[in-house]
């Protein structure tokens, strides 16, 4: 696995940045042996994370499966102690494995 993937954990965490970025930070991750990852957003920048799975899914990663959605609200609080609600939303990709598809093909 190369070191910048095991820098990265499994999380991909989108924000202002181009999609781009996000898209090869996925790639990097999966191209490391990583079966499944997961790319989290808060506030404006979740329609910029669907954005990201979408192009993964329909443009550079064929096999792709979106294993599980999750939204909620993160509690933040701001230099004045105020707390805010912020939305947030947290996409769980999953990639087949070359001995995984086949085996799953095998069953069916």
């Amino acid at each position: 696995m190369s070191e910048m993937a095991e820098g990265m954990g499994d999380t991909v965490i989108v924000g202002g940045k181009p999609i781009m970025n996000y898209i090869v930070a996925c790639i990097t991750l999966f191209n490391a042996g990583r079966p499944r990852i997961k790319v989290r957003a808060r506030g404006k920048n979740i329609s910029r994370a669907v954005d990201v799975v979408e192009m993964l899914r329909r443009v550079f990663v064929k096999d792709l499966e979106i294993e599980k959605i999750e939204i909620g609200t993160d509690f933040l609080k701001d230099e004045a102690g105020n707390e805010r609600n912020i939305s947030m939303i947290s996409i769980t990709l999953h990639k087949a494995q070359p001995g995984e598809e086949q085996s799953n093909k095998k069953q069916g």
